[in-house]
């Protein structure tokens, strides 16, 4: 059986301001501008045909066909998260997808270490990966040579200097959930004296 369905883009831009009625907040939440997040509802309206919003001046509201739809494109995108989850190896509560660039050396992840003390998280290593990749949910977290200067992302330096360095880079949104913030404290704890010594130098 095939399925007609919109482009997800557009889908999650709609799901995300209807729950904020805010194309700006949806926007922050989703890592991209208001517009874009403005133009996608509109092409999700144009291929349907319907209009979901009505826009009025500094308020955006639902329209009743786009109350209706979103009750089941929520349903939706819930069925997909309980089906991923189902997915998780026994006894791991989260999945982590981290980003390194080509010339960052593995051994300073020390994956098999973290994975030991953090059993409850499955972690996947995804190499070259850059900004991109990270901007389109391909990745959750990117180590990556920046300056630490990215809107929207969080960025934690991981060695000492004040030039380009190696930095943890991860989403406004998500820099709190506790995967990341299991990674982060990995990379920038007491074990990180032999992988990244200048960082526990400089905290000393």
């Amino acid at each position: 059986m095939t399925y007609t369905l919109p482009p997800m883009n557009p889908l999650r831009a709609f799901e995300a301001a209807a729950r904020h009625l805010s194309f700006k907040l949806a926007a922050h939440e989703l890592h991209v501008t208001p517009g874009a997040v403005g133009q996608q509802v509109k092409a999700l309206e144009d291929r349907l045909g319907v209009r979901l919003f009505e826009r009025l001046h500094k308020q955006l509201t639902l329209t009743s066909a786009g109350r209706d739809y979103v009750a089941s494109v929520r349903d939706g995108f819930r069925c997909i998260a309980d089906a991923t989850a189902q997915l998780k190896p026994p006894g791991v509560t989260g999945i982590l997808t981290i980003g390194v660039h080509n010339r960052f050396h593995r051994a300073r992840l020390g994956a098999d270490r973290f994975r030991a003390a953090n059993p409850t998280i499955g972690l996947r290593i995804v190499e070259p990966a850059g900004l991109h990749e990270l901007v389109e949910g391909k990745i959750d977290a990117l180590v990556d040579r920046s300056l630490g200067h990215h809107p929207g992302y969080r960025c934690d330096r991981l060695d000492a200097g004040s030039g380009v360095g190696d930095c943890l880079i991860c989403p406004e949104g998500t820099a709190d959930c506790p995967e990341i913030e299991s990674l982060r404290a990995w990379l920038l704890g007491a074990d990180a004296a032999k992988r990244f010594p200048k960082v526990v130098a400089r905290a000393n």
